[in-house]
């Protein structure tokens, strides 16, 4: 009996790791220095789009290539050519692009839309 106790721990355990695997980011992990694509629309913008590849916005605008200069608890400031100042992004999405474990552009946003590799993207449970 209670080696089979052990077997559904562990099958239950299994399978709450591929669950999380298969989720997609939700996250945007982020250090000062490193470059990303940002949605251009300007501060304030409720989509807050961020993707590691080019491409559109989730507001059909295109994603603009910017710096992180700081970041903090959930948000990264960011630096783009135009920008006259770093500007605020959520690092946490309310909508991830879910193409899959083999994902190249990794994208959250704070309003749904597609990703830069076409997918629809999937609103965070």
């Amino acid at each position: 009996m209670k080696r089979f106790s052990h077997l559904n721990l562990i099958v239950l355990l299994t399978l709450a790791v591929i669950t999380a695997a298969w989720a997609g980011p939700r996250t945007m992990n982020l250090q000062v220095g490193e470059e990303i694509y940002a949605c251009n629309r300007g501060p304030g913008y409720p989509c807050q789009t961020l993707s590691r590849a080019p491409g559109r916005c989730v507001c059909g605008s295109i994603l603009v290539k910017a710096r992180v200069v700081k970041v903090d608890r959930g948000v990264a400031y960011l630096k783009a050519q135009g920008w006259g100042n770093p500007r605020p992004f959520k690092t946490v999405g309310k909508y991830f692009c879910d193409c899959g474990p083999n994902c190249k552009c990794v994208k959250i946003s704070q309003q749904p839309g597609r990703a830069p590799c076409g997918k629809p993207m999937k609103a965070v449970r």
